[in-house]
């Protein structure tokens, strides 16, 4: 699992918010094509350009833990 902070929402003001941290999900399509697919504000994937963010490594107990806080916040079994 990954994760991005966002640096650039032109464009997307409703979709993505600056400074916000964004799971990304894996998508090698759109990886080929310069883009990342991240769960937006609108609670769906949507694949954005990889400029938009600067992705980042966390600790192991940290990915657990916010993986579990994604999977609540969308009732994901």
């Amino acid at each position: 699992m990954q994760f991005a902070v966002c640096i650039n929402n032109e464009g997307y003001p409703s979709s993505l918010e600056v400074g916000k941290l964004y799971r990304i999900l894996p998508d090698d399509e759109a990886t080929s094509h310069g883009y990342i697919r991240v769960i937006d504000e609108s609670g769906e994937d949507y694949g954005y350009s990889n400029d938009r963010f600067f992705q980042i490594e966390l600790p192991e107990a940290l990915e657990k833990t916010l993986l579990v806080a994604f999977k609540q916040d969308r009732n994901i079994a």
